[in-house]
């Protein structure tokens, strides 16, 4: 199989909300970008589909060598020999993409964060990260606002990982990981018990109140980084944006079932979100 077919077929097998903010780009900045996702999701898939930890291991010591060959112009898997095959994919510097496998890692050791600040940095490398390269993918060559860029981009990336949290809360927690940090449950006095049988407390909801406020906060930071005169390229993560805060309202708005249920948009929606953010950036 063609390596841009395969990402093009990881991409759309996903189902992920990415997916919409692709439709919209030019052939070449829209294979760039596929084979980046389709290369983030083969690595998110190490840990969540390994269920031995040195099969896990493995295959992501396999992953950091082939980032090596990548560097090297010699990549073997689909998803980096299709990245190298586009410009942008060429410029993504082989430091970015190791980090975002250190991250994977850290599901290995981290089933739990004692706070926020120690949450960051798994957000930052799984998310952040990957906002940095996307955000310079849709750039193209450097500009005068790089620097706000990178921000908007982390903030961004932060934004997205927090929203994910906050929705897979119970079934993360089925998993064996609660990625909510340790100090904030003792603080609305939830315990992760609550959590595993599923139950909707007061203090479970303030909690999440808590957490949605934050999300919130940083798609705010994102947005007001961003120059005006960069949201025309970067409309592909304002698709995101767009997608992921109406998400994130959603599940407030339902009052926060995640412990039993997971809210999703329909296709439908997201697909309609994506036009008029397109349009309108």
């Amino acid at each position: 199989m063609d390596a841009h077919q395969y990402c093009q077929e990881r991409a759309a097998a996903s189902g992920s909300s990415f997916y919409y903010s692709f439709v919209f780009l030019p052939p070449e900045t829209r294979r760039a970008i596929t084979a980046f996702y389709a290369l983030c999701r083969e690595l998110d898939d190490v840990v969540d589909e390994c269920h031995e930890r040195q099969v896990a291991e493995a295959k992501l010591d396999w992953w950091r060598t082939e980032i090596a060959r990548f560097a090297a112009g010699e990549p073997e898997h689909p998803a980096t020999r299709a990245l190298a095959d586009t410009p942008q994919g060429r410029a993504i510097p082989a430091a970015l993409l190791l980090e975002i496998v250190d991250g994977m890692a850290m599901d290995l050791d981290h089933t739990r964060y004692p706070d926020f600040k120690s949450l960051h940095l798994y957000c930052y490398r799984v998310a952040g990260v990957v906002g940095e390269v996307a955000a310079a993918i849709f750039s193209g060559p450097r500009s005068d606002h790089d620097r706000d860029i990178r921000r908007y981009a982390h903030e961004l990336g932060l934004a997205f990982q927090l929203t994910n949290i906050i929705r897979d809360v119970g079934e993360d927690a089925r998993r064996g990981r609660i990625y909510l940090p340790q100090d904030e449950l003792a603080r609305f006095d939830v315990r992760e018990a609550d959590l595993l049988d599923g139950r909707e407390t007061p203090e479970f909801k303030a909690l999440m109140q808590f957490q949605y406020e934050r999300a919130v906060a940083h798609y705010e930071s994102a947005l007001a980084a961003l120059p005006a005169s960069a949201r025309r390229a970067q409309r592909p993560g304002l698709v995101m944006a767009a997608i992921y805060r109406t998400l994130l309202d959603e599940i407030r708005r339902a009052d926060f079932p995640v412990l039993r249920a997971r809210v999703a948009l329909t296709p439908l929606r997201k697909l309609w979100l994506a036009s008029r953010t397109w349009l309108f950036p």
